[in-house]
């Protein structure tokens, strides 16, 4: 009969140990309970902060589902893209990387406005904060992600910043042109659009087709963002 000695605290010891080690596959733990809920909250409230930007300034603005759509999934792709891969020894070579990248971006079907490109970079910048900040105290995040909200909204307000709208037109009263026939023109322009017009600047003149292109800044009745405003022909 075999005697075996069994030592309690021993035992408490070792078991303490697998507890801190927790299940491995492969070498890979398989559950961390602390983990989980870090990347649960943090990425709950990267999503959360990134839809106040999108819904309440961009798109009450623009009603565009489709950069909606994009602008929600870079969020959700940079900040999981980034935070799972945190320890790994290149995070901010690799965030830098991103920023080149996409600041190459020109879609082929459609060039990418300046407004929808602002956005999507602080899209970006939004997730890599919250995605590689895993050091940095919760408070200091936070106070950086209202700093992004504060200055969308600081400078999305009509209050600090006059929202002033433009058109291309072709104008065809090249006689109105004249600089001393200034305010006869915008009359005219006026009484035919019915916009509020502000000033009008003189493009490219065909003396040959008696026309002139004209881009007339005026005044919106709405704060929506016109995406053809600039088009001058299909």
């Amino acid at each position: 009969m075999i005697q075996i000695d069994y030592d309690p605290e021993i035992a408490a010891e070792h078991a303490l140990e697998l507890a801190e080690k927790g299940l491995t596959f492969m070498g890979v733990e398989v559950f961390n309970p602390a983990g989980l809920w870090m990347l649960l909250l943090r990425f709950a409230f990267n999503l959360l902060v990134c839809w106040i930007i999108i819904q309440f300034f961009y798109y009450r603005k623009s009603r565009r589902k489709d950069y909606y759509f994009t602008f929600m999934l870079f969020s959700v792709t940079v900040f999981l893209l980034l935070f799972l891969l945190q320890s790994i020894p290149m995070q901010i070579g690799f965030a830098l990387g991103l920023f080149a990248i996409f600041g190459m971006i020109r879609y082929r079907t459609e060039t990418v406005q300046i407004r929808e490109m602002t956005y999507l970079f602080v899209v970006i910048g939004i997730s890599v904060v919250n995605g590689l900040s895993m050091d940095v105290p919760h408070v200091s995040v936070i106070v950086a992600n209202l700093f992004f909200i504060l200055a969308t909204w600081l400078f999305e307000s009509n209050k600090f910043l006059k929202h002033t709208s433009t058109k291309i037109v072709l104008y065809e009263k090249i006689a109105l042109v004249h600089p001393a026939k200034y305010a006869e023109m915008i009359a005219d322009l006026k009484e035919r659009t019915g916009l509020d017009i502000i000033k009008v600047e003189v493009g490219h003149i065909d003396f040959l087709r008696d026309a002139a292109y004209l881009k007339v800044y005026y005044k919106a009745e709405s704060d929506e963002i016109n995406t053809i405003d600039s088009i001058t022909r299909f």
